[in-house]
């Protein structure tokens, strides 16, 4: 009697954490090369809003045991290990508009948004 093992499925490759557009790492550039100097982003999720969860970007001199580094484009940004789930595969951009300017984020994880766009819900 002659038993046969099927070979190990191969894993899914995991999307990246986060990624950078280029308008978004090169205002990151400039702002680690001249009011940030020294310091880097990190990006968390925090409850605000009608929606419940908003994201939270904060200047830090170093980075947590906890923080997770994300590289794209030459740019470190850090991600809160506790905001990992709700971020793995989003994209942050930076965008110039006739009132407003900011970085925006396109997160694959995301169920809907607040009217004002302030906050989201996965």
């Amino acid at each position: 009697m002659s038993t046969t093992t099927a070979p190990p499925r191969a894993r899914r490759a995991l999307p990246p954490l986060m990624s950078l557009t280029e308008a978004a790492a090169e205002r990151l550039r400039g702002l680690y090369a001249q009011g940030e100097a020294g310091k880097l982003l990190r990006i968390g999720v925090k409850t605000k809003g009608c929606s419940g969860l908003a994201y939270d970007l904060t200047w830090v001199a170093a980075a947590e045991p906890t923080d997770e580094k994300v590289t794209d484009k030459g740019v470190t940004v850090l991600v809160d290990r506790k905001a990992s789930l709700f971020l793995i595969g989003t994209v942050m951009d930076y965008e110039v508009k006739a009132m407003s300017a900011g970085f925006t984020f396109t997160n694959p994880n995301e169920k809907g948004r607040c009217g004002c766009g302030e906050s989201f819900h996965v």
